[in-house]
């Protein structure tokens, strides 16, 4: 494995920092607070080419390399304060934009890919229900065939950026009986007639970054608008979450390394007791442990970009590194909060919204749990 990077990706990670720290967080704390998602934004990130970064050049992309990837959302996520916003670009591009170019028709990928790339659309995907979360096969929206459309009904949730979205990639079972085999893949429109969208879920956290249900009541999808093969879902499904995990949380390693900057920073300048609180023990080895989670983390992760590159799976890999990055994350936040002490818990400090952020991830993209049985199972336990 090499990790030395050329001069140009490091260059398009540098371009990334200096983008998002004077286009991206302007009134970041008032965005969160009102749950405010901003197009305007998502529009200079797409212009900016973060949307299109590892997609064909015929599409409006850069067709960069995992690895290039990488280093660019490492940046994004060290220059913008935004988590909602990196969270909601991650979630398009590996959930919408990567199955409709791995799986999806020509007319498919000319029709979809140039207006998600370029901004012009926003892309969300949904497979979870109300019942259906970690098990996500246990889909009730059903499809049936009714002559050059496809009937589904149901109901979806969670589903970030529904309020906005324009295009969805959404599964459904066009047969019970055969469980996982019966799964399907859908591209629905938000004008398809039957298709609703529910009011915002207000959370925790993400708040930049809307979640809604999606509500599918007679819902006619043309035959030409299903993603791969009938019953092909599942397949869809695995590649897709792959992707996702090896990729979505690239952004983490630069909020951990902006935050390690700044508690570094501010341990040589706060006095208690007559010196700085760096040189107490207690502070010195939290921030240790914030330096040592995040390297560690930046080499499997890294380790999961070059599998990807060199082999085209890295499905242990990628559940080690959302499992390990994801709960880094929580604890680094934590470890910045309490470094900061009375400061660190107010909101203009901006350091606990980083933590009420990180908490979900450690759930989406499959949780915790849920990877450690991945795990698991590749050790054949």
């Amino acid at each position: 494995m090499d990790f030395e990077f050329t001069e140009e990706q490091l260059d398009f990670k540098k371009s990334a920092i200096r983008f998002a720290q004077k286009a991206l967080n302007n009134k970041v704390i008032e965005r969160d607070r009102d749950a405010v998602f901003s197009r305007e934004l998502w529009k200079k990130c797409a212009e900016f080419g973060i949307q299109g970064f590892s997609f064909p050049e015929r599409y409006g992309g850069n067709n960069a390399d995992i690895l290039s990837t990488m280093l660019l959302m490492e940046g994004l996520g060290y220059g913008c304060k935004d988590s909602g916003l990196i969270f909601a670009i991650n979630g398009q591009m590996w959930s919408v934009q990567m199955p409709i170019l791995r799986f999806g028709s020509d007319a498919q990928k000319d029709k979809y890919l140039h207006k998600l790339c370029s901004g012009e659309w926003i892309g969300a995907d949904s497979i979870t229900e109300p019942d259906s979360g970690s098990d996500a096969y246990s889909l009730r929206t059903t499809a049936r065939l009714d002559g050059e459309y496809y009937v589904l009904n149901g109901t979806k949730t969670f589903c970030t950026m529904a309020p906005m979205a324009d295009v969805f990639v959404i599964f459904a079972t066009v047969n019970k009986r055969k469980g996982f085999m019966g799964v399907t893949a859908f591209i629905v429109e938000r004008g398809h007639a039957g298709f609703s969208v529910s009011k915002d879920i207000d959370k925790m956290g993400l708040r930049t970054a809307p979640f809604a249900e999606l509500i599918l009541e007679e819902c006619r999808v043309p035959v030409e608008n299903r993603l791969g093969k009938e019953g092909n879902g599942a397949a869809i499904f695995d590649d897709v979450i792959e992707w996702e995990r090896s990729c979505i949380l690239a952004s983490l390693l630069g909020g951990m390394e902006r935050q390690l900057e700044r508690c570094i920073k501010y341990s040589k300048e706060r006095k208690q007791f007559g010196k700085t609180i760096g040189k107490y023990q207690s502070i010195a080895n939290k921030i240790v442990d914030m330096k040592v989670r995040m390297e560690t983390a930046k080499l499997i992760l890294y380790k999961v970009a070059w599998m990807k590159k060199a082999h085209g799976k890295a499905t242990m890999e990628a559940a080690i590194a959302k499992l390990y990055l994801s709960e880094s994350w929580i604890k680094s936040c934590l470890d910045a909060v309490q470094i900061h002490g009375g400061y660190g818990y107010t909101t203009e400090y901006e350091l606990e919204r980083d933590l009420r952020d990180s908490v979900a991830s450690t759930i989406y993209s499959g949780t915790s749990e849920i990877q450690r049985n991945i795990i698991a199972r590749y050790l054949g336990l």
